[in-house]
């Protein structure tokens, strides 16, 4: 319950903080919601679960899966949300929310685990393959439009805000969360290195999708994602 908890408190401080400095900078709608997109969401999965097994160990990949989990439906919701909302309004982000897949598989799977019903292997073998391809097809779109990106056009201001927000401002929020909390010790390491990852890819896919300044969300996906290299060495020297 304390992961999930934390994650609906990061996310929302998240949302606050970049709508105080859209306030602040008297950003538009669309850039707001590419920065929200970009802090809210942490790459916690193909980034996140290495660095937890290798830096905390076994016992801490249950809680990252978990973490991981919780991260993907509320991206699934909420970062549709927030990338449709600039281009769509309210009402047509919410129904752009319904129609995505993603909620009603997990709605199916949540109700075939409880009712412990199996999937035919011809069907999991497909599933998996699909599955499998689904990081290599984020890397090739976020690679392509990262191709389309010029240093003249690239806002800086909310480039490194956004950075700023996601690899020093998250880990910090994650520490004070849980000074406060009292978790348990190797639950909070999770909680403070998840916090940490850069932006997730999956941010850059509903920026193309709905078109919301998608090469602001890309260019601070692979600023952050650089970023880190720096940040989690010194994290994890001071968490582990």
């Amino acid at each position: 319950m304390v992961i999930l908890i934390f994650m609906f408190v990061l996310f929302y401080i998240m949302v606050a903080l970049n709508k105080i400095l859209a306030k602040i900078f008297k950003w538009d709608a669309a850039k707001e919601s590419a920065s929200i997109l970009a802090t809210g969401f942490m790459n916690s999965g193909n980034y996140g679960l290495p660095v937890v097994l290798f830096s905390v160990g076994q016992a801490a990949l249950p809680y990252a899966i978990f973490i991981m989990v919780v991260q993907a439906l509320q991206n699934n919701f909420f970062g549709v949300y927030y990338a449709s909302r600039s281009t769509s309004g309210m009402k047509r982000a919410l129904s752009n929310v319904m129609k995505m897949p993603t909620t009603y598989a997990a709605i199916l799977a949540f109700i075939m685990h409880y009712f412990a019903i199996g999937i035919p292997d011809a069907i999991q073998d497909t599933l998996s393959m699909v599955g499998d391809a689904a990081i290599p097809v984020m890397m090739i779109m976020l690679g392509m439009q990262l191709g389309s990106i010029t240093g003249l056009k690239l806002n800086w201001q909310i480039v490194s805000s956004a950075v700023i927000l996601k690899m020093i401002a998250a880990p910090i929020i994650a520490f004070l969360f849980v000074q406060i909390v009292h978790v348990d010790p190797v639950i909070a390491s999770v909680l403070i290195i998840i916090s940490a990852m850069p932006t997730a890819a999956t941010t850059t896919m509903y920026a193309i999708e709905f078109d919301t300044e998608p090469e602001l969300v890309s260019s601070i996906t692979l600023i952050s994602t650089l970023a880190s290299i720096i940040t989690l060495s010194i994290l994890l020297n001071l968490v582990v």
